[in-house]
């Protein structure tokens, strides 16, 4: 049987050409900014991490929020993470990034103009036909316009993905505050200064990732409606993606 997904979470056809080509090494995402001769290519694509999540669901957020930084300090209840309202397919699966080059010159100096196109949590070998909103546990679908789309902030252009059910370990060394500021926290380096925190005891982790200004969340679905990917773009306004 073929999946039919709900039409209000579709991706528009620009969402999904950008979806599509961002995970193709040489492929076209479009232009340098300012300068539509050059364009913004796919160099490579590059698994940084493994993420373990036992329990299938999975939390695509900032690890940290700058406003509730008084109430870690104080230990005071805060705001749940963004949970995907879908569930994954329980077990370890790859962190992949895509990389762009789009070449500019500024006040005589050359640049390469390498940036992060989108982050990948990959699930599923079959490819993606369809890609639709990551809708969150507390979202509401019937406030969602017309091409648009749900997304997370992030004041430190930080995002994660993460264990639901291991959240509150996860996200610890993040949240631990003294006198207003954070403490310097041990984790786990990875490559592009991300990070990545395991909770041993539940075999469950939570990696991080640049997200400017937070990202937009996206499903890829197979044919058969099959989770294949958890895709974050950029969540700055205007973006393709």
């Amino acid at each position: 049987m073929t999946w039919v997904g709900d039409p209000r979470l579709a991706a528009t056809a620009e969402a999904a050409r950008y979806l599509d080509a961002a995970f193709t090494p040489g492929a076209r995402l479009g232009t340098v900014y300012d300068d539509p001769t050059t364009p913004v290519v796919v160099t490579k694509v590059e698994q940084v991490a493994t993420l373990r999540v036992p329990s299938g669901r999975l939390v695509v957020d900032a690890p940290w929020h700058d406003d509730d930084a008084w109430r870690y300090e104080r230990g005071l209840p805060t705001r749940p993470p963004r949970e995907l309202a879908v569930g994954i397919p329980a077990g370890a699966h790859p962190v992949d990034v895509a990389w762009t080059a789009g070449p500019y010159e500024f006040l005589g100096r050359h640049f390469e103009g390498i940036e992060c196109a989108a982050t990948r949590l990959r699930l599923h070998d079959e490819p993606v036909v369809a890609w639709e909103v990551g809708l969150g546990v507390d979202d509401d679908i019937d406030g969602l316009q017309p091409g648009g789309s749900f997304r997370f902030a992030s004041d430190a252009n930080v995002g994660c993905f993460a264990d639901a059910g291991a959240w509150t370990t996860l996200s610890a060394p993040f949240r631990m505050y003294v006198d207003g500021s954070p403490v310097p926290r041990e984790t786990e380096r990875l490559p592009h200064e991300g990070e990545r925190v395991r909770d041993d005891s539940r075999q469950a982790d939570l990696v991080t990732f640049s997200a400017e200004s937070g990202g937009i969340v996206w499903v890829g679905r197979t044919g058969t409606g099959d989770v294949a990917a958890v895709v974050v773009t950029t969540g700055l306004p205007g973006a393709e993606a």
